[in-house]
């Protein structure tokens, strides 16, 4: 690993780098905060791939990837005198000071709960009204659903045991099946909402990232689905041609080489 002097002056060869692109290439000098969002919201996704492939070399890359994007939005902000990557690197290690009273301060926490509960607090007195405003508007409904769960935990908003979030769960599923037998359109899609919100609780409870859980199981069907069409092709076979039964086979075939 890298000494501290090290790790700062690779740092400070990204920042002269940005410098000398955002003066001399085309497309760099073209790039506002707006071009730029997509991109980095992108690259966000794929350093989350990488993460759940548990690919170190590409979590580097990625991390990397990222890591331009700030000093990017950084040195954008430098131009009209609004911020630069310094007012960044101080106003985050003024709200972890802040916000870390049991490390930087006298406040004495049990556990990590008491953590989060602090936090939460801290940021009412910052001047939210909410402690749901912090939850980002345009996160994925599953992440955010996540999020505010564990927001409104942090000032003791919660159920007391997971038993208590399963019974939930079963409750929704039992209203979601009355409103499907009724053929109720828009109150099957309310009740199924309330199916996902308590499993995304109950995930909570029980320690499971529902967005990581479910992104791991579409991972499995695309390997799983990928290997169906590489046996039919390899046969001859289309699977417009092929029976369910037929296709089950190779489904399980693919199970067994996951195992391997």
């Amino acid at each position: 690993m890298h000494t501290r002097k090290q790790q700062l002056a690779a740092l400070e060869r990204l920042l002269n780098i940005m410098d000398d692109l955002r003066i001399g290439c085309p497309w760099d000098k073209k790039q506002t905060f707006d071009s730029l969002r997509h991109l980095t919201i992108e690259e966000v996704y794929e350093l989350a791939d990488a993460i759940i492939e548990k690919d170190t070399e590409e979590i580097k890359k990625e991390l990397g990837d990222l890591l331009l994007h700030i000093v990017f939005y950084a040195k954008i902000g430098s131009e009209t005198n609004d911020f630069d990557i310094a007012d960044v690197a101080t106003a985050i290690s003024e709200k972890l000071v802040y916000r870390h009273p049991h490390i930087y301060g006298d406040v004495k926490v049990a556990n990590e709960a008491e953590v989060k509960e602090n936090w939460e607090r801290l940021k009412l007195k910052e001047g939210r009204k909410s402690v749901l405003e912090g939850v980002p508007k345009s996160l994925p409904s599953m992440v955010k659903a996540m999020r505010m769960q564990e927001k409104a935990k942090g000032v003791g908003f919660d159920w007391d045991n997971k038993n208590q979030v399963w019974n939930k769960v079963q409750e929704e599923l039992a209203e979601f099946q009355v409103e499907v037998k009724a053929n109720n359109q828009s109150k099957m899609e309310d009740e199924f909402g309330d199916v996902l919100f308590s499993l995304i609780n109950y995930a909570r409870f029980v320690g499971i990232n529902p967005e990581l859980a479910l992104e791991k199981t579409n991972k499995k069907f695309l390997h799983r689905f990928q290997y169906l069409e590489e046996k039919t092709r390899s046969e001859g076979k289309s699977l417009q041609e092929m029976s369910l039964s037929e296709m089950e086979s190779y489904w399980q075939e693919a199970k067994k080489h996951e195992s391997k």
